[in-house]
């Protein structure tokens, strides 16, 4: 995302790390994001990619225990997102190969692994930061149509 773009709205959450907050947080993206009149697709794919990330933090980055999970998403002129997902927890070792397709910290949930494959298929960017038992940084970029653009 360029960042030239200049800041339109943003909103920022923080909630504990409790498996129902996951929904939450979908529902707020979605009712933020629907100031830009987005497609239902388009919608529908920035919801499961906030699902993924916010899912990660809580399963991966706590292991178990509560923590808090901050969620700031930003909008820029031109329709750009940009979503920060944020935990304080365990942090990522190996931040390439939890980005590996069927790779899981959790195996003895029946995860998949495919969170980071699922947040880069339906979004333009994803930037991933994290620190081992300091927490990770999951950033989610890409531009948003309207519908009135698309008519």
């Amino acid at each position: 995302m360029k960042r030239s773009k200049q800041l339109i709205n943003e909103m920022k959450l923080t909630f504990p790390s409790l498996s129902e907050n996951e929904r939450f947080a979908r529902i707020a993206v979605s009712g933020f994001l629907s100031q830009l009149d987005p497609c239902v697709d388009e919608l529908s794919d920035i919801k499961t990619a906030v699902s993924e990330g916010v899912t990660n933090a809580i399963v991966h980055g706590y292991r178990g225990r509560i923590g808090n999970v901050l969620l700031q998403v930003k909008i820029f002129e031109g329709g750009y997102i940009s979503i920060k997902i944020q935990d304080k927890g365990c942090g990522i070792e190996n931040i390439e190969k939890a980005r590996e397709p069927l790779f899981t910290t959790a195996p003895e949930d029946d995860r998949a692994g495919l969170g980071f494959s699922i947040m880069e298929s339906f979004m333009e960017n994803v930037k991933v930061r994290s620190q081992k038992d300091k927490g990770t940084t999951v950033i989610l970029e890409r531009r948003v149509r309207s519908r009135k653009q698309l008519l």
